[in-house]
């Protein structure tokens, strides 16, 4: 069921601007034509301009960017456009690290959510998916921490909230790429959905339809794609960590600008 939609932004040729990491570039999720990723973003922003006709979309999130980043190099673009609508997810890198500090986290968001609704956009906000049975089952408490206080600050700036703590749909693997850190293309379309109706807009699919059944993996099959997964994800990954280097370094936003979509593209 949709949540409540007083004041909403939405209205033909409404602008809406996504900031944040991987998470929001769409990693996971490549558009057939091999042209960048497309993410649950870029999805809900199709799903805007089918339901309204048209929208302005830009999408500046860049993968491997921390939460100060994100602030220095995103916001101040945001608040010059002055969007209707802002999705907003930061901090997720941060918490990977050893330093990462939930409250402290929090406490940025706020700022730069507060300065969002003082220019007059709407906000959307997220949790992040229980992955407490995986393999970051060691930080699960802190990402917990960090998330009872995005939905506070939610609570208290009048956000939109995007919970995927609840969505039990996206713990199961097949909505996760093969490096496990990001979505899968299934995983961001099943999102997109849920973005798109906790948003307002009417949808024709259900985010919550059951997984078909499959049938469980022979132990020898995930030894090897644990072993697979060592090596071409998880120990790059910690190469980075180790150097100071980012997977975003060399890369630019895909969409800085807002440009219009039309049901057409």
């Amino acid at each position: 069921m949709a949540v409540s939609t007083e004041g909403s932004p939405l209205r033909p040729g409404m602008s809406l601007v996504s900031i944040g990491d991987s998470f929001t570039e769409g990693v996971g999720d490549p558009y057939p034509d091999g042209s960048g990723f497309r993410g649950w973003a870029d999805r809900v922003a199709e799903h805007l301009a089918d339901h309204l006709g048209e929208v302005r979309y830009a999408n500046l999130a860049v993968r491997g960017k921390l939460m100060r980043q994100i602030v220095t190099d995103q916001l101040p673009p945001v608040l010059e456009m002055g969007p209707d609508l802002v999705t907003l997810c930061a901090g997720g890198n941060d918490l990977l690290r050893p330093a990462g500090d939930p409250e402290r986290m929090a406490k940025i968001l706020e700022h730069t959510v507060a300065r969002l609704r003082e220019r007059g956009s709407r906000v959307v906000l997220f949790t992040g998916v229980n992955v407490a049975n995986g393999y970051m089952r060691g930080t699960i408490g802190l990402f917990a921490r960090y998330y009872m206080n995005v939905r506070a600050i939610a609570d208290a700036h009048d956000c939109l909230l995007v919970d995927q703590w609840s969505m039990k749909v996206l713990t199961d693997s097949r909505a996760w790429d093969a490096d496990r850190l990001h979505m899968s293309p299934e995983g961001h379309r099943r999102l997109a959905l849920r973005v798109a109706e906790v948003i307002g807009v009417p949808v024709d699919e259900r985010w919550d339809e059951p997984w078909p059944e499959s049938e469980p993996m022979a132990r020898a099959q995930l030894l090897r794609e644990d072993l697979t997964w060592v090596k071409e994800s998880l120990g790059p990954w910690i190469g980075r960590r180790l150097t100071g280097r980012s997977s975003g370094d060399a890369i630019t936003a895909k969409r800085p600008e807002l440009t219009t979509l039309t049901k057409d593209r």
